[in-house]
């Protein structure tokens, strides 16, 4: 995972999910990583199979593979 902190103080992570390949994917993604606390933004894109997140902190690597467990995907690692 890549991280990265930003002038206001939020991090942005990229992180690498296998198996997304729509619309839909990406949105339940979004969906399952939104719910961990801290999380401000999530944008997944099932061409690159990258997901950025904006969060108040670094996230745990447990919670957001947990997340994308939960959606049906797979967390390969660092974009």
């Amino acid at each position: 995972m890549t991280a990265q902190t930003d002038t206001q103080g939020s991090v942005t992570t990229v992180y690498k999910v296998s198996g997304m390949s729509c619309g839909h994917c990406e949105g339940a993604v979004s969906g399952e990583i939104s719910e961990i606390p801290g999380v401000d933004s999530v944008k997944a894109v099932a061409t690159t199979g990258e997901v950025t997140v904006v969060s108040a902190a670094p996230l745990e690597e447990e919670a957001v593979r947990a997340a994308v467990d939960e959606a049906g995907f797979e967390l390969v690692g660092p974009a």
